[in-house]
């Protein structure tokens, strides 16, 4: 329990958004960041546990702080930050499908959104413990390697059918079908 302690204490040390938002709070209330820290949880929590709407405000945890983050890091002069959003992105992305395929099961358990939104916030947690990048290099990275190559096969594929049928398409389409413009 001290070792995540620490861990909170630490974030709550760095500069960003969150802990920015919570100093002009401290500020104004006279009440310590980590106990506003600990509040905001835990209202976060009882919310995902029995508000309405839990899913869009999972939802929003997920992309709106990642997306945030994400122009910052592309307007910063260092790459890294940028590896650490795109992964995020990447492993967001494949947790949508098969949350697409699976979200009428997994929606009616009792602490689902609770789970999805620790889910995401593992994900887009900041080094050493960053989820997505442990996904990324355990589970993404060595199915990608094994399997990229069928892939890029059967995109080229489907791109070119694509065009082959946009082709044909306009082909078949008869001048007098196309609109005239309208004389004024």
């Amino acid at each position: 329990m001290d070792g995540l302690r620490q861990r909170v204490e630490h974030f709550l040390e760095q500069r960003n958004l969150v802990t920015e938002v919570l100093g002009a709070l401290e500020a104004k209330t006279g009440v310590e960041k980590r106990y506003l820290a600990a509040g905001a949880v835990t209202l976060l929590s009882l919310y995902l546990l029995f508000g309405y709407g839990a899913s869009l405000l999972c939802n929003l945890i997920g992309f709106v702080y990642p997306a945030y983050a994400s122009i910052k890091a592309i307007e910063s002069p260092s790459k890294d930050d940028d590896t650490v959003w795109l992964t995020y992105w990447v492993v967001y992305a494949l947790f949508g499908l098969a949350e697409f395929f699976s979200d009428l099961l997994l929606s009616w358990f009792p602490f689902y959104y609770v789970g999805k939104c620790a889910f995401l916030l593992c994900c887009m947690a900041p080094r050493p413990w960053n989820g997505a990048l442990m996904l990324y290099q355990r589970v993404v990275r060595p199915l990608f390697l094994r399997h990229h190559g069928a892939v890029d096969r059967i995109m080229n594929d489907l791109s070119g059918r694509a065009l082959d049928a946009a082709a044909g398409i306009t082909r078949n389409v008869k001048p007098s079908q196309t609109p005239q413009p309208k004389d004024k």
